[in-house]
């Protein structure tokens, strides 16, 4: 089985000017752990995850001034949807990271998340290997 197959479309998008708080909003919205964060100005998407969602607050910042580009991950983790899901799911433990960002050549065409690659079923060594800790 490959990335393609079970990888989610491009859903939560936000800019690096919204705000925490609007960022988290977009997430629940659309029922994901991670936002991509476009804007022409920048070299490619970025991510904003619920992780650094949760980080800001334990900070003690405010969600309501706080902006996305502030907090954003810029070391975006990439696959092909033609990928076989283990070879993701690999890079997802090697990186300690929930979500890719799936690209065909230039195109953003996705994102997969360990959620969607649990729900396959499918084995991984080194997934189990980390869930024993």
């Amino acid at each position: 089985m490959q990335v393609g197959n079970i990888m989610s479309r491009v859903s939560a998008v936000v800019g690096p000017e919204h705000t925490l708080r609007q960022a988290a909003a977009r997430m629940v919205q659309h029922n994901t752990g991670a936002a991509i964060v476009m804007d022409p100005a920048l070299p490619g998407p970025h991510v904003i995850t619920e992780r650094d969602l949760l980080h800001a607050v334990a900070d003690g910042l405010d969600v309501d001034t706080q902006r996305v580009g502030d907090h954003m991950n810029n070391a975006v983790i990439t696959a092909a949807p033609t990928w076989a899901i283990s070879r993701a799911a690999e890079l997802m433990v090697a990186h300690a990271v929930r979500h890719v960002l799936v690209f065909d050549g230039d195109a953003l065409v996705g994102v997969l998340s360990m959620r969607d690659v649990l729900r396959t079923g499918v084995v991984v060594p080194a997934v189990a290997a980390a869930a024993r800790g």
